[in-house]
C-alpha cells in the first residue's frame, strides 16, 4: 500500500498501483479507477498518458537523451546503419554478424514487387500524392502473401520475419516505383547485390542508358537519415499501429494505418515546411534575422519551422548529428546552397536569442533532414515517403510487442461527452 498512489474523489480514497520503469519513469496505474469509482481521466492528447509498456526506445526529453533498445542514438550514428538498426529495433539486439548477412539477404530477396502489383500503380493520376500510394500498396502486399496477413496474430507471428523483411524492403521499391510513375518515367527494377539505400537510389535516379551508382558520402547520409528515424517511441504514427494492431489487424495492414497517420502535416510533413521557410526566406532576399523579428513579434504569420519539439525540452540529438552530417554531404558535392546558409543563420540567432531559450525552441531533426534530402535529388513531395521508410522499422516492432502478447486487449479510449442531453425525437410533420 505504501507504494501506491492515493486518489481522493469527494470523499473517498482509492489507492492506484504504481509502475516502475527500467529507467525508473514512474506510472499511475489508472486502469481499474473507472470500475472501482465510475471515473475516468482526461488527457486530451494522451500527452500525459502511458498507453503502453514497451522494450523498444526509451526518451528523455528533458536531458534530450534517445536510445534505441538501450543504445544511445549518438553512437548508432557513428557506427552502425540503417539495416543493422532495423535488425536491432525489431529483434531486440544486435545481429552477429551470420544474423546480419542472413537479414540483409532477405531484404534483398524481397525487393521486388509481384508483377500484378505493378499494374496498380497505373490506376494512379501522375500528380497523385506518393503518400496515398504508398499506404494503398503497403496494406496490398497482404493480398499477394495471403499467408503473412491471416488476421490471426498467432499464424501471423509463425512468418513475423519473412513479413517483416517484405515491408521493410517492398516500402522503398513502392516509394521508387511511385516516384518514377510520376515522372512518367520507366519503372527500373531492383538490383539484388546492392545495399539497402543504394538499391533504393539506383531505383529512384537510374535510367535504361545511365545507371545511378550512389557516392560513398550519398549512401552514408541516406542512411543516417533512415536510421535517426527509425523508431521515436508512441508517436502519432506508432501509437496509430498499436492501436490497429490491437484489433487483430496484420502487420500490412497496421504499418499502412501508420504511413496515414504520418502524411499529417503535423507529424510527417514538418521537414517539408522547414525547406519552404527556406525557400521563401530566401527568395524575399532575407537571411534570417527579419524573419526572426517577425516570428517573435507574431506579425504576418511568420513561424520558424523545425525548431521546438513536443517531446523534447532539450536539443533534439538527432539534430545534432544530422545538422554535421548536412555539412558534410554537401562539401563533398560542392553544392553551395543558401538554404542551408539560411539554415546556419537561424540556428545561431535562435540559440543565443532570449525569446527561444526561454521557450526552450532549440533546432529538432526535421530542421536539417529536409536540406540533405534535396542534396541528395528527393523531391519535395517524397519527403514525408522517406520518414515512412525510415520509421517502418520501429512501426513492426510495435505490431509485434501488440500481436506477442498474450493479454493484451483491443485499444479502446473512453471521452467526456458534452452533447445534447435525452431529448424526445419530433416527426417532421411537427417540426
Amino acid at each position: 500500500m505504501s507504494n501506491d498512489a492515493i486518489l481522493k474523489i469527494k470523499d473517498k480514497e482509492y489507492s492506484l498501483p504504481m509502475i516502475v520503469g527500467s529507467e525508473g519513469e514512474t506510472a499511475v496505474d489508472a486502469r481499474k479507477l473507472r470500475n472501482q469509482s465510475g471515473c475516468i481521466t482526461y488527457d486530451e492528447g494522451y500527452g500525459n498518458t502511458g498507453s503502453c509498456q514497451s522494450d523498444v526506445t526509451y526518451i528523455d526529453g528533458e536531458q534530450g537523451i534517445l536510445r534505441y533498445r538501450g543504445y544511445p542514438i549518438d553512437q548508432l550514428a557513428l557506427d552502425s546503419d540503417f539495416v543493422e538498426t532495423a535488425f536491432l529495433i525489431i529483434y531486440g539486439d544486435l545481429p552477429t554478424s551470420e544474423e546480419r548477412a542472413v537479414f540483409a539477404k532477405s531484404l534483398n530477396e524481397n525487393a521486388s514487387v509481384h508483377a500484378r502489383m505493378l499494374h496498380l500503380f497505373e490506376g494512379y493520376p501522375r500528380d497523385a500524392h506518393p503518400m496515398a500510394i504508398l499506404s494503398a500498396m503497403v496494406n496490398s502486399l497482404g493480398c499477394y502473401d495471403p499467408h503473412l496477413a491471416t488476421n490471426d496474430h498467432k499464424r501471423d507471428l509463425e512468418n513475423f520475419s519473412e513479413a517483416a523483411a517484405i515491408a521493410i524492403s517492398k516500402v522503398r521499391t513502392i516509394a521508387a516505383v511511385s516516384y518514377r510513375m510520376s515522372q512518367g518515367l520507366p519503372i527500373i527494377y531492383p538490383k539484388i547485390e546492392l545495399p539497402y539505400c543504394d538499391n533504393f537510389l539506383h531505383m529512384m535516379f537510374s535510367d535504361p542508358y545511365r545507371e545511378y551508382l550512389a557516392t560513398p558520402e550519398v549512401s552514408r547520409a541516406l542512411n543516417l537519415l533512415l536510421l535517426l528515424h527509425a523508431d521515436h517511441e508512441q508517436n502519432c504514427s506508432t501509437s496509430t499501429v498499436r492501436m490497429v494492431a490491437s484489433s487483430g489487424a496484420n502487420l500490412f495492414a497496421s504499418t499502412a494505418a501508420g504511413i496515414c497517420a504520418l502524411w499529417g502535416p503535423l507529424h510527417g510533413g514538418a521537414n517539408m515546411a522547414v525547406i519552404q521557410m527556406l525557400e521563401s526566406i530566401h527568395a524575399e532576399g532575407d537571411d534570417g534575422s527579419r524573419f526572426i523579428e517577425a516570428a517573435k513579434s507574431g506579425t504576418g504569420g511568420k513561424r520558424l519551422m523545425g525548431f521546438g519539439h513536443r517531446v523534447y525540452k532539450n536539443f533534439d540529438p538527432r539534430a545534432k548529428i544530422i545538422g554535421k552530417a548536412c555539412e558534410e554531404l554537401l562539401d563533398s558535392l560542392g553544392i553551395e546552397d543558401p538554404c542551408l546558409d539560411i539554415a546556419r543563420h537561424l540556428e545561431s540567432a535562435a540559440l543565443k536569442d532570449d525569446y527561444f531559450i526561454e521557450r526552450k525552441l532549440y533546432p529538432n531533426v526535421d530542421f536539417y533532414s529536409g536540406i540533405v534530402m534535396r542534396a541528395i535529388g528527393i523531391p519535395l513531395n517524397m519527403f514525408t515517403v522517406m520518414f515512412a521508410i525510415g520509421r517502418m522499422p520501429g512501426w513492426i516492432a510495435n505490431w509485434k510487442e501488440v500481436a506477442s502478447n498474450p493479454k493484451g486487449k483491443i485499444y479502446r479510449p473512453r471521452q467526456i461527452y458534452t452533447g445534447p442531453v435525452k431529448r424526445d425525437y419530433v416527426s417532421m410533420e411537427k417540426r
